[in-house]
């Protein structure tokens, strides 16, 4: 090798020609590309994809033809019944003559008002007294001092027809001053009041005893007034808690609200409200016909029962209360049975047989004792 060769630095070697380096990079990219796909131009295009053809047609489904409707069977034929003989002709009867009947008899007045005599009555065997005739008027004069307001009966107020006179208070107010004994403590300084309304067809009555304005006990009656006088509806007695007494008239019972058994009504029942009312209708209708000795039995319904009250008439007696000083025809009821209370009433002729005093005892010694402060119209 020559000298000169070696001495040469290397960028003096000699160059490779740029077209043979031109040459040999196309085809090495041809080769890529050829490779990947990415020269259709050279290679060629893909033969083109079959293409498919669609054929549309419209089809058109006739309707299906309407079916006919099953012919119906012709409905059997009736057999042909014989004729059924017409049935014998019975002999007919001869009518006999009928007799007239009689002629109604007329309803007597007993007949036509009943109950109304049930009021005396209904006593029992060993308490029945025999009413005694007395000169009439002489239970009417009422010549006490009294110094009452108001004399009789309010304004709506009257006689009530029947068998048995009755003479009803108009509407009225009674205030009361009450003493009472409850155990070994007594008790001042309570107050009453008897609220009576009616107007000549119905009637509402209350009774409410009050201490240091508290109301610990109220009764209450409702009802009509009819032929009998005061005819009760509904009894209620409340002190905690309300018990009441429904009078079905329809029926002729009597229905407790604490489930009691239920009681026979009898004509002229009341009960413990009314019945003050009641007796005092029954003397302003006709005190010749009760005189001292003589006795008046009620049924009076109770919060529970209804028993025969039966009351004895004593003579009159000089009451002085604080709305007062009258004559007062006295009624008690004295206990039957060991648990029965005594009850004693004063009513003032000059006030249309009003209570001005009324008592209750019960069996232990207990009682209330109710006196009148004030009489008010109303």
């Amino acid at each position: 090798m020559p000298t000169s060769a070696l001495l040469l630095p290397p960028s003096y070697a000699p160059r490779p020609r740029w077209r043979t380096l031109a040459v040999v990079t196309a085809i090495v990219l041809a080769g890529h590309l050829a490779v990947l796909g990415l020269a259709p131009s050279i290679v060629g295009a893909p033969p083109a994809p079959a293409v498919d053809k669609f054929i549309t047609r419209t089809i058109i489904v006739a309707p299906p033809a309407a079916s006919e409707p099953p012919a119906l069977a012709p409905p059997p034929k009736a057999e042909a019944r014989p004729t059924p003989k017409p049935p014998r002709p019975h002999p007919v009867a001869r009518p006999r003559p009928v007799a007239p009947a009689p002629a109604p008899q007329p309803e007597t007045a007993a007949s036509a008002q009943p109950g109304s005599q049930d009021l005396v009555s209904q006593v029992p065997p060993e308490a029945a007294v025999a009413p005694q005739e007395a000169p009439t008027g002489e239970a009417t004069t009422g010549n006490g001092a009294g110094q009452g307001p108001g004399t009789g009966a309010g304004d709506t107020g009257g006689n009530i027809p029947g068998s048995v006179p009755l003479r009803i208070s108009g509407s009225v107010r009674l205030a009361f001053a009450a003493t009472a004994q409850q155990g070994a403590q007594p008790m001042q300084g309570a107050f009453g009041d008897l609220f009576w309304q009616q107007d000549g067809t119905h009637y509402d009555a209350s009774l409410s005893i009050k201490f240091l304005f508290v109301t610990f006990r109220n009764t209450r009656s409702t009802g009509v007034i009819g032929p009998t006088g005061i005819e009760p509806l509904r009894y209620s007695d409340k002190r905690r808690t309300e018990v009441a007494s429904h009078f079905v008239r329809d029926q002729k019972t009597v229905v407790f609200s604490n489930n009691s058994p239920a009681a026979p009504l009898l004509a002229g029942a009341q009960d413990r409200l009314s019945v003050v009312m009641q007796l005092g209708a029954l003397m302003a209708g006709d005190p010749g016909r009760y005189p001292p000795d003589s006795v008046i039995a009620v049924q009076t319904v109770g919060p529970s029962d209804a028993e025969i009250w039966t009351f004895t008439i004593s003579g009159d007696e000089q009451v002085a209360v604080q709305a007062g000083e009258f004559t007062a025809r006295k009624l008690t009821r004295n206990p039957r049975k060991p648990f029965d209370d005594k009850i004693e009433l004063w009513l003032a002729p000059e006030l249309g047989y009003l209570p001005i005093r009324i008592r209750q005892t019960q069996s232990n010694g207990d009682f209330i004792d109710l006196q009148l402060r004030e009489k008010v119209p109303m």
